[in-house]
């Protein structure tokens, strides 16, 4: 890696570190406010509503998708990548299992993006086949490293771009997930780690709003 690279690579380390840390003081001051069923759920609602950016992104099928035009269903967001070899696999399965055991109503009103955080090697087709493994409902976005950065920043979930010139290399990401609302705003956040009973208990009181 070359210096400039490295700086680089440091400086998207503190603002990453910065992000998480701001995100955690708008959780804590949520926390105030917040219903206390979908708090003990990791459920964090934002008082109003933000506009998504006006981005585009390919999905899994490599149609172009207008990230402020996610709209009809309620959305979790993880960003994530098809080569993790921990946190995505495991957060995946436990959204599908998650998903499975709601009412088929709530179910139906849910929809799980995976945003990749590695797009040299999450091409759409990789991530058909990947999420195919977990839940053939859920889908995919990827995109050029200017438009996911300005996709991380604009619904706060911080993620260090990775030294793809490294064999094997990792991406460093958040385990939240960002949720979007039917409007198409961004409504809140669900903080990792996840734990399953709450989030089935709590999901289809969220999901039943409007």
């Amino acid at each position: 890696m070359s210096r400039l690279h490295k700086t680089l690579f440091g400086a998207f380390a503190v603002i990453a570190i910065v992000a998480g840390i701001v995100l955690e003081r708008v959780f804590e001051q949520r926390s105030l406010e917040q219903d206390p069923a979908l708090l003990a759920a990791g459920i964090i609602l934002l008082q109003q509503g933000r506009p998504m950016p006006a981005l585009q992104m390919l999905d899994e099928q490599g149609q172009a998708v207008q990230l402020d035009q996610l709209k009809g269903k309620w959305s979790l967001l993880f960003f994530g990548y098809t080569f993790c070899p921990d946190v995505c696999p495991t957060t995946l399965a436990q959204l599908r299992n998650i998903r499975g055991k709601l009412p088929s109503e709530a179910a139906q009103r849910l929809q799980v993006y995976l945003v990749s955080v590695d797009p040299a090697r999450d091409t759409p087709a990789q991530l058909k086949q990947y999420l195919g493994y977990f839940d053939k409902s859920f889908k995919g976005l990827t995109g050029p490293v200017q438009v996911l950065q300005q996709f991380s920043e604009a619904v706060s979930i911080p993620y260090v771009p990775a030294d793809t010139s490294k064999p094997n290399y990792t991406v460093q990401h958040s385990g939240n997930l960002a949720v979007v609302a039917p409007d198409g705003r961004l409504r809140g956040f669900i903080r990792a780690p996840f734990d399953s009973a709450k989030l089935q208990g709590a999901l289809p009181g969220l999901l039943g709003r409007g």
